[in-house]
């Protein structure tokens, strides 16, 4: 079994921006069928948000993106009850999506926020820096969890 990995809002948003960056080589795992990739709807609707919002993108660009990212990821739907991040509730989804798919991290940037928390029931909360170490120790293993 491969690892199960929940890519948060900004490591999407930094791997579509900078190409070959620690969060795009975390995201070729996953495109490459190397790692398993698991999203929901609220991740990718908040993706999408920011590329149009404050990015500026097109949003028949966007929608490609968006496209292509689901093409590689297992959709979860979440029931939105878990409230475990009380500085800021916007993130309880990226949590939530990580229990509800069974993922054995998550990867963000969010300092202020998961990254803290380090782990959540059985999810690892990490770096895309710490996965790729993760993965790169043990690449054989990870392949067999």
């Amino acid at each position: 079994m491969r690892l199960v990995v929940v890519f948060d809002t900004n490591i999407l948003i930094s791997a579509l921006l900078s190409t070959g960056s620690k969060p795009d080589l975390c995201i070729n795992l996953a495109r490459n069928g190397e790692i398993e990739s698991v999203t929901c709807d609220e991740i990718l609707s908040e993706f999408q948000q920011k590329l149009v919002q404050k990015f500026h993108y097109p949003v028949s660009d966007v929608q490609d993106v968006i496209d292509e990212i689901v093409s590689f990821s297992r959709i979860v739907v979440i029931p939105n009850t878990l409230q475990v991040v009380e500085a800021d509730p916007k993130d309880d989804m990226i949590v939530e999506c990580g229990v509800v798919g069974k993922a054995s991290h998550i990867v963000t940037g969010d300092k202020r926020h998961l990254l803290p928390m380090k782990r959540y029931q059985n999810v690892d909360i990490v770096t895309a820096t710490d996965f790729l170490t993760i993965f790169s120790v043990n690449p054989i293993i990870a392949n067999n969890l």
